[in-house]
């Protein structure tokens, strides 16, 4: 999935109980508030929020070891990476 690609808030929510993190936790790393955190989690289609907010919750998961999965038809997801 490109960096222009949209995620939902549910792949952020999924990305984050594979990585066993808090909400708390998560925002704090990615730099945003627990609110906007829970407001992206809480859209069931693209991550609702401001560009650069979305874009450092994902950059935040991905360094953490989740790779987002693209629609392709068979739904959109995610995963952890290979080690």
């Amino acid at each position: 999935m490109s960096e222009s690609t949209q995620i939902t808030g549910r792949q952020i929510s999924a990305a984050r109980a594979l990585l066993g993190l808090a909400q708390s936790e998560l925002a704090a790393a990615a730099s945003i508030s627990v609110a906007t955190l829970r407001r992206m989690e809480a859209s069931e289609f693209s991550a609702v929020g401001l560009t650069n907010n979305v874009a450092a919750v994902r950059r935040t998961l991905e360094v953490a070891g989740v790779e987002f999965i693209a629609e392709n038809g068979g739904g959109a997801g995610v995963r952890l990476r290979k080690v």
